[in-house]
């Protein structure tokens, strides 16, 4: 079978995207109606989230009929109650007995600095992102769309120097037919990496070419201090790098759970730096089934799968908002 190098390599999901191009703001949903086993992983101090109880080990589910992506902050978690009500209409979800509870996590980002911040994602975006969700790969819009929309990223000087970035998916698949893919909206505080060579992130100068400051080697001389004043903390920058991760694996909460940690290998290799205190990074991991792996072997797969979602959502992503994106130096 062909494959689409994206999340929807994956059997039985479906991704519906929905957005605001002149607001520069909106949501991706990950569809899987018939319910799979779930995990997630949070790393970073600034976090956004819904229903995430739902991953620890000692509740009672295990499974989930949904994940959300969005921006908006948290003013975008209330979007999530649209894709729940999309989803009781067509009869899916945990049966209470009385009613069937669709069980819709979602991690949010905050892309309220660009665009238009009084418009955000809202149920009736919602909604239109599950009537719109696609099964074929070869139909995934990647770059300014979805929760990528507005994303952006090299944020550390509030802003300035910074880079429109966007979503993007990649999959990987073994000669037994295992499949595992991933798809992220990358709006972090760092640069974006490719072969240990920054492609994206905080510009300084404005030539033709461009000339990254590094931002890794700024947060470090930000904590050095200039000589006789006290170190300075980098300011607040809304921020947030978000994703799923997807496989037909069969797999428990908890090793849900580890993959998804897992997976964080890849978003370290490919944005530095990474999960501060200013990011809130999410990764969601989804197992399907029936396919049978060793554990170590998703979660590596999973970390090659976020890296290359990660550079291809950069490479993806148009200018806007007044900011240049990698398109704008490079040919594609």
């Amino acid at each position: 079978m062909p494959t689409t190098d994206t999340i929807l390599d994956v059997p039985g999901l479906l991704v519906g995207q929905a957005q605001n191009k002149s607001a520069l703001t909106g949501i991706t949903v990950l569809l899987v109606p018939q319910g799979a086993t779930a995990g997630a992983d949070l790393r970073g101090g600034g976090s956004g989230t819904r229903e995430l109880n739902l991953f620890d080990p000692g509740t009672t589910t295990d499974q989930v009929h949904a994940v959300v992506l969005s921006g908006g902050s948290a003013y975008g978690l209330d979007a999530a109650g649209g894709v729940m009500a999309w989803l009781e209409e067509k009869g899916f979800g945990f049966d209470t007995g009385v009613a069937r509870v669709p069980l819709v996590p979602q991690a949010i980002l905050f892309d309220l600095g660009i665009g238009d911040s009084r418009i955000r994602p809202d149920q009736a975006m919602a909604r239109e992102a599950c009537e719109k969700a696609v099964s074929d790969g070869s139909e995934l819009a990647q770059g300014n769309y979805g929760a990528g929309c507005g994303a952006t990223i090299g944020k550390l000087r509030q802003g300035r120097g910074a880079m429109k970035s966007g979503i993007g998916s990649a999959s990987l698949r073994l000669a037994g037919g295992f499949t595992l893919g991933a798809i992220v909206a990358v709006n972090a505080l760092g640069d974006v990496y490719e072969e240990g060579r920054i492609i994206a992130g905080m510009l300084e100068g404005d030539g033709a070419a461009p000339l990254f400051a590094d931002s890794s080697r700024c947060l470090l001389e930000m904590g050095a201090g200039a000589a006789g004043q006290e170190p300075k903390a980098p300011a607040f920058g809304g921020n947030t790098t978000i994703g799923i991760i997807a496989c037909n694996g069969t797999f428990t909460k908890p090793q849900c759970n580890k993959i998804a940690a897992m997976g964080h290998n890849g978003m370290a290799r490919a944005i530095r730096p990474v999960h501060t205190t200013m990011d809130g990074d999410m990764l969601f991991a989804l197992a399907t089934g029936p396919m049978a792996v060793p554990l170590d072997v998703a979660g590596e797969m999973a970390a090659l799968a976020v890296e290359r979602a990660i550079i291809k959502a950069v490479k993806a992503a148009a200018p806007a908002g007044g900011l240049p994106a990698w398109q704008s130096f490079n040919r594609q």
